[in-house]
C-alpha cells in the first residue's frame, strides 16, 4: 500500500474466512485429498475420480492453494505434508469427517455478537446431554484429534512397558485412549465412562481394533457416578474440562485422585492456553466455541489446571506439547 499504510489483504481474508472452512469441507466431501495422493494431479482426472464437474474441480484446487493445503508445480497438484497426513481418507489422524462436521457448525456463528453480551448460549445447549442425536457423527468424527495426544502420552508414562495395569478413560467417546494405550501394551485393561449411546460406539470401534476383549464400559454421567476407590493405575480426562466450571473441575479431579491407587497418574489432555492469554493461538480462539456452546467453560491456563489439581490432592503436575493441545500429568 502505498503511503506506508498496510495492506488489507489480511483482514479480507479473515472476513471471508468461512470461504476456507466452505472449500475445504467440500474437498473433503469429494475426497479430493484421497484422489490427490492416488495421482489425479490435473483437474480434469480429480472431475473424473470424483465425479465432479471439472469446473467444480479446477474451483476446488483454486481455493485448496489459496490456503495452503495443495501445491502447483509445472502444471500438476498434490498434496502439501499437512494435507497428505490430516486429510487423506481412512487413516487413524484423517481430520476430513471433522472438517465436514465443522461446515455445519458455522451458522451457529451469527449468534456470536449477541452470546458475547449475555455471557452465554442463546439457544438450547446439545453438546453436555446424553441424547444428542448426533453423538454418532460427532465421535466418529473428532477421534483423530486426540490419536497424536494418546501417542505422546503413552510414551510419556511409558505404558508400553507398564505391564497389567488398569485405566479409566472419563467422558472417553470414540474409546481411542483405551484402543491405542492397549494396542501398545497386551496386558493392559480398560474401563470407559461415559453415556451409553456414546459408549456402544467407542465398544464397537475398540472391537474393530481387537482390543475389546480387554475393554468394558460403564454407563453414566460423569458428573455423578462413582469412580472407586484405588481401582486404577492411569486415569484419563480429555477434552472434558474446557466446558466445566473451575469448581467442576476441581470436584471431578478430587475423585479421580480417589480412584487412583498410590502413585497413579492421570492425564489430562485440552487445549490451554498460557498464563498470560498471549497464545497459543488455537486455544484462544477455541474459546469462543465454548462462549457459544456451554454453559461455563472456556480454554483454561496453566495455572489454572496446576492450581486445581493441587487442590484435588496431587502433588506432581507437568505439561506435555501435543499440539494443538496440551497433556497435563498428574501424580
Amino acid at each position: 500500500m502505498t503511503n506506508n499504510q498496510p495492506s488489507p489483504v489480511g483482514i479480507m481474508r479473515l472476513i471471508n474466512g468461512y470461504w476456507a472452512t466452505g472449500v475445504l469441507a467440500a474437498a473433503a466431501t469429494h475426497s479430493v485429498f484421497t484422489h490427490l495422493a492416488d495421482g489425479a494431479d490435473t483437474s480434469a482426472e480429480l472431475a473424473r475420480r470424483a465425479a465432479i464437474a471439472e469446473r467444480g474441480a479446477q474451483t476446488l484446487l483454486d481455493g485448496l492453494v489459496s490456503i495452503g493445503l495443495v501445491e502447483l508445480h509445472e502444471g500438476r497438484y498434490r498434496n502439501t505434508p499437512e494435507a497428505a497426513t490430516y486429510l487423506v481418507e481412512d487413516t487413524p489422524v484423517s481430520l476430513a469427517p471433522f472438517a465436514r462436521l465443522k461446515l455445519g457448525h458455522t451458522g451457529s456463528l451469527t449468534d456470536l455478537a449477541e452470546v458475547v453480551r449475555v455471557g452465554g448460549p442463546i439457544k438450547d445447549v446439545v453438546v453436555e446431554v446424553a441424547n444428542n442425536p448426533h453423538w454418532e457423527g460427532i465421535v466418529t468424527a473428532i477421534a483423530a484429534q486426540s490419536v497424536p495426544a494418546a501417542g505422546v502420552a503413552a510414551e510419556v508414562l511409558g505404558l508400553a512397558d507398564a505391564g497389567e495395569i488398569s485405566i479409566l478413560d472419563v467422558g472417553g467417546g470414540s474409546g481411542i485412549y483405551s484402543g491405542i494405550w492397549l494396542e501398545a501394551n497386551p496386558a493392559a485393561r480398560a474401563t470407559q465412562l461415559d453415556w451409553e449411546p456414546i459408549n456402544e460406539i467407542a465398544r464397537r470401534l475398540l472391537d474393530e481394533r481387537g482390543v475389546g476383549d480387554r475393554f468394558t464400559t460403564l454407563n453414566g454421567d460423569f458428573h455423578t457416578t462413582d469412580f472407586g476407590t484405588a481401582e486404577y493405575d492411569v486415569a484419563v480426562y480429555s477434552h472434558i474440562a474446557h466446558q466445566e466450571s473451575p469448581e467442576s473441575n476441581i470436584e471431578v479431579f478430587s475423585r479421580l485422585r480417589q480412584a487412583l491407587k498410590p502413585g497413579g497418574t492421570l492425564v489430562v489432555n485440552d487445549y490451554v492456553v498460557d498464563d498470560d492469554r498471549s497464545g497459543p493461538a488455537f486455544p484462544l480462539i477455541f474459546a469462543s466455541e465454548m462462549l457459544l456452546k456451554t454453559r461455563q467453560g472456556s480454554t483454561w491456563t496453566r495455572s489454572d489446571y496446576r492450581d486445581w489439581l493441587i487442590k484435588a490432592g496431587f502433588e506432581d503436575v507437568s505439561f506435555h506439547v501435543a499440539e494443538p493441545a496440551t497433556l497435563v500429568v498428574a501424580k
